[in-house]
């Protein structure tokens, strides 16, 4: 029910995942992440093989070793999507035979683009597609570039309920973390949320190392960029 981009960049510098799915809340349980490796698990998602995936990493297994362990462990590998790339961006990708149609994987240098329940292969040409043609942009726009094309290619024919990006660089902690839980048009929701924070990356990268870089606020100023901030409270219907 979920399509897919997990992506090494180039200089292996940055790794992520972007995801969008009928189901709500997919940033929730589907996307594994951390400074040198990636799990997307879909389909019928095992949050703890996710995170079981990434400590094999951490003890030196390649992307297709982690995966095998992964797949050989789980007795319900037919129901599973898996997508792993490693920290030196070697790629693994695990389709299982009960996935609904239709459902199918893409391996390309660095990245992986892979669905399931889609309206056809045509989804996950798509998505890496668009991955590899917006090369040059911010490396999260490009994921959410390679999802926008997925969607623009047919998506799964049931919509989409929520979207996420999860992005890592040398910190242990993640550069972007975005999720939109539950909406009509959840990618183009979360290009909106994150057009909006995208100045904001590096700063929050460099605020956990310095105390002492100010607001956020002034710190969109300083560079230029203009944000509206309500002072009334949300209103609930």
């Amino acid at each position: 029910m979920t399509f897919t981009i997990v992506a090494r960049s180039e200089d292996l510098q940055l790794t992520g995942i972007a995801m969008a799915t009928s189901s709500p809340a997919v940033g929730n349980r589907c996307s594994f992440a951390n400074p040198g490796a990636a799990v997307a698990f879909q389909s019928v998602a095992e949050p703890r093989l996710g995170a079981f995936g990434l400590k094999l990493m951490s003890m030196g297994y390649s992307a297709e070793k982690a995966l095998k362990e992964l797949v050989d462990s789980d007795p319900g590998r037919g129901s599973r999507q898996i997508g792993i790339i490693d920290e030196d961006g070697r790629t693994a990708v695990y389709t299982g035979e009960h996935n609904i149609d239709w459902a199918g994987h893409i391996e390309g240098d660095g990245f992986i683009a892979m669905g399931n329940v889609l309206a056809g292969p045509r989804v996950v040409e798509a998505i890496a597609d668009g991955y590899l043609s917006s090369a040059g942009k911010p490396f999260e726009d490009r994921l959410i570039c390679a999802i926008e094309a997925g969607r623009d290619a047919g998506g799964q024919e049931e919509g989409q309920a929520s979207a996420s990006i999860l992005t890592f660089g040398r910190e242990s902690y993640s550069r972007c973390d975005l999720r939109v839980d539950l909406h009509a048009e959840p990618i183009a929701e979360l290009r909106r949320v994150y057009d909006w924070y995208e100045p904001l990356v590096p700063y929050f990268v460099e605020r956990a190392r310095n105390h002492e870089i100010g607001r956020f606020k002034d710190y969109l100023k300083k560079h230029g960029h203009h944000r509206e901030f309500s002072t009334r409270p949300p209103v609930i219907r």
